[in-house]
């Protein structure tokens, strides 16, 4: 009998430094970091001190590649939401997976990036599947490194003479991902077995070409693969830009310079970081809490039983930030994940806090591992933030990860203040809603149409210390944002633009009002159907303005339904282009049919018909400040800009006015101080202590009187986190058995 031959293990020469393994190498940078506090043991930066030009000429090169390649991959993509948006983004990293620079756009996915590195290198992909210059790794894996799946990353390693220098590597936003529901995000999944398609840390290329294997699942995994591979194009021609440019730089300054800047950039921006801090912050604890509402209990006949709940998510994040300037962020007492898509990972959450610090603490083109490394991020296992479940649906995970921060920028904002930075103070970010999304047979007859509008990436922007917010104009996770061109969108959707405005009182009020959302009339066309779907806040508010300030509107969806529509274009009748005011609805009053209107944002895909009326309602920022210190001018300006409703000017910020004969609102200044004078009466009055309304509360508190999803977020809470047991308890002054799982 013939032997069967068995193939030996390909041995690999090392491609760390001085022939070190590339693990081995992690573990030393490590290592060194806990030993010495500082970035693999850098303490002199011989480099920046000994030439500092030189330092800034090699630190403008490498980030102005990067800069460079991000603009010109962008216009390869046929994505709008990459083209029209920007959301995407490239960075440079060490052969360790620490980030070095990295270009403008998307700023959360810096660090993801770099966590699928680590994770690369940790599972010695030097030995299997092999490194090698020109190979192209994909992962969309939040569990490896990533915020959810439907951001795709590239990673290519950049190898000098045998010798892997660094990783160049870049983030999109994908219109599909494959879910049994179409789009990017899919809603109502319980497990990531539903998320889609995902991509854990794979080799998807070689020679800097994609294997024919990977496009041709491409084209069988997704519902749009056309952009899923303009996309690739995209991300790889933009870590090409960049490998081509560290290499020139190597080859006119030499490896030597090279190794010892990528190095001491990273420490240099820790050290930036600490100097930040202990500029602009005054050390001490700030706790603030935030929540997320997830409504399914209507979807009992689409959702397995056990995951048909209402629930409601609680983030009581707390800031310490310490004499040493040392910065912890802490989740204790963060309630269970759940049966949902909203799920985070501790790699998501990272995510999050790189979209904060970028636009606070450095807010400068320095931007690198070091103030990553500089942090501490407690997200404890078990929790929505660290789930100890690992089939975990993530696929929406922003929707807790954005209310999750807003604590971050109130406690930062308090800091500052504190200093006498007033002019950084924001009053947190608002949700980055709607996300407005579906599929279905589109105008061009794909029947696997699917599509993911990212017009949400222009929030209302809010107040801060001494402005008003801006209105519709940025997100959270792209400070560059852009609406897009409705023609655009109309390309890949079979909606048509029937109505664009700026939405009244979607700003949170206060001495500085949030800037205001806006709004998208939408009519379904050119299609028999369409599948859609919300997303965003409903039934609560994710967090409160700051000093005083009122939080931003929160959402409702509103379609209408089997309507006329057909009828009215043909006869040439009025039909809606805005809507501005729930309670008198401009769409009912312009359109008839089967009106659906209600707080549940978050809900599965809703059958929608051609001529089909869709309201989408994009969020405003918080307000700052006490709303009766606002000045009443700028009260009057919002009256004629139409960006308050007229009914509301009084009971809100105590302005009397009056149309003019000219259309412009007039101001009574005696009948608003004496309006406000009887309202800071009429407040001292229903006020009470805090002792009697504690007093009054606490029977409540212990029988557990809240709705359903109250009680069982307390409850996870409890069950999971011993220090916020006791404080919970402690707080309220109640027995030390006293036990929420006990009471109905």
């Amino acid at each position: 009998m013939a032997e069967i031959a068995t193939a030996l293990p390909i041995e690999r020469r090392p491609l760390g430094w001085d022939g070190k393994r590339l693990k081995g190498m992690l573990d030393e940078s490590e290592r060194l970091l806990v030993e010495t506090g500082r970035y693999y043991g850098v303490d002199s930066l011989t480099l920046k001190d000994g030439n500092p030009i030189y330092y800034e000429k090699i630190w403008s090169r490498l980030r102005g590649g990067i800069v460079g390649a991000r603009e010109t991959a962008l216009n390869i993509s046929a994505s709008p939401i990459v083209r029209e948006i920007g959301e995407l983004c490239f960075a440079l990293f060490t052969p360790e997976g620490d980030s070095i620079t990295l270009s403008t756009g998307i700023m959360a996915h810096v660090h993801t990036m770099s966590e699928a590195i680590k994770h690369m290198l940790r599972s010695e992909y030097e030995e299997d599947p092999g490194i090698a210059h020109g190979d192209i790794f994909v992962n969309n894996d939040p569990q490896l490194g990533d915020v959810h799946n439907a951001d795709v990353m590239e990673m290519l390693p950049i190898i000098h003479e045998g010798e892997l220098i660094g990783w160049a590597a870049g983030v999109t936003h994908e219109i599909d991902v494959g879910a049994p529901q179409p789009a990017s995000m899919p809603i109502g999944t319980v497990s990531r077995y539903e998320d889609g398609w995902i991509l854990s840390c794979q080799k998807v290329g070689s020679n800097d070409q994609l294997h024919r294997d990977y496009e041709n699942r491409i084209n069988t995994a997704v519902r749009t693969p056309f952009y899923w591979l303009l996309d690739e194009k995209c991300r790889i021609v933009g870590c090409q830009l960049i490998r081509d440019n560290v290499l020139r730089l190597v080859q006119e300054e030499g490896l030597a310079t090279y190794k010892t800047f990528i190095r001491e950039v990273i420490e240099d921006t820790r050290r930036a970081f600490l100097a930040n801090l202990e500029l602009m912050t005054v050390p001490g604890t700030y706790r603030f809490p935030s929540f997320m509402d997830v409504a399914h209990s209507n979807d009992r006949d689409r959702m397995p039983e056990f995951a048909a709940v209402d629930s409601i998510m609680n983030c009581p994040l707390e800031v310490r930030i310490g004499a040493d300037c040392s910065f912890e962020l802490d989740l204790d007492g963060a309630n269970k994940w759940g049966y949902h898509s909203f799920n985070c990972t501790p790699s998501g959450l990272q995510g999050g806090l790189w979209v904060g610090l970028s636009q606070t603490l450095i807010p400068n083109d320095k931007v690198n591992d070091g103030a990553y490394l500089a942090t501490k991020f407690n997200t404890p296992y078990g929790t929505w933030a660290n789930p100890d479940n690992p089939a975990c649906s993530n696929t929406l995970s922003w929707m807790f990860l954005i209310p999750c921060f807003t604590g971050m920028f109130h406690a930062l904002s308090q800091a500052f203040v504190g200093r006498g930075y007033v002019e950084e103070v924001v009053a947190a970010y608002p949700f980055t809603g709607n996300v407005t999304q579906g599929g279905g047979p589109n105008h061009v007859g794909n029947p696997n149409g699917a599509w993911s509008n990212f017009e949400h990436s222009c929030c209302g922007i809010s107040a801060r210390y001494v402005l008003d917010g801006e209105t519709g104009c940025a997100a959270v996770w792209n400070p560059e944002g852009d609406m897009g061109d409705v023609e655009a969108w109309e390309q890949l959707e079979p909606l048509l633009y029937i109505g664009r405005n700026v939405r009244p009182n979607t700003g949170g009020a206060g001495k500085y009002r949030g800037g205001l959302g806006w709004e998208s009339v939408r009519l379904v066309y050119n299609t028999p159907y369409q599948v859609m779907f919300n997303g965003r806040d409903g039934f609560v508010f994710q967090t409160s303005g700051l000093f005083g300030g009122y939080p931003g509107a929160s959402g409702y969806r509103h379609s209408v339904k089997n309507t006329d529509m057909k009828e009215r274009i043909a006869k040439r009748l009025p039909y809606p282009v805005r809507d501005q005011d729930p309670d008198n609805s401009q769409i009912e009053a312009n359109v008839r049919g089967d009106v659906v209107k209600d707080q549940h944002c978050y809900h599965h895909p809703d059958l929608h018909k051609e001529y089909d009326i869709y309201l989408s309602l994009i969020a405003g920022g918080h307000g700052v400040g006490d709303p009766l210190e606002r000045d009443p001018k700028l009260v009057v300006t919002d009256l004629d800009e139409g960006y308050l409703l007229e009914r509301y000017a009084v009971p809100i910020y105590g302005v009397v006015a009056h149309p003019g004969q000219d259309g412009k609102w007039v101001l009574n200044a005696a009948g608003t101080a004496a309006r406000r004078a009887e309202m800071r009466k009429q407040r001292l009055e229903r006020s009470q202590s805090v002792e009697a309304w504690m007093a009054q509360t606490r029977p409540r508190v212990e029988k557990m009187d809240f709705i359903p999803a109250v009680r069982k977020m307390y409850r996870e809470s409890h069950e999971l986190s011993a220090k916020w047991r006791h404080e919970y308890r402690g707080f309220w002054g109640l027995p030390a058995d006293w036990n929420p799982a006990a009471e109905a």
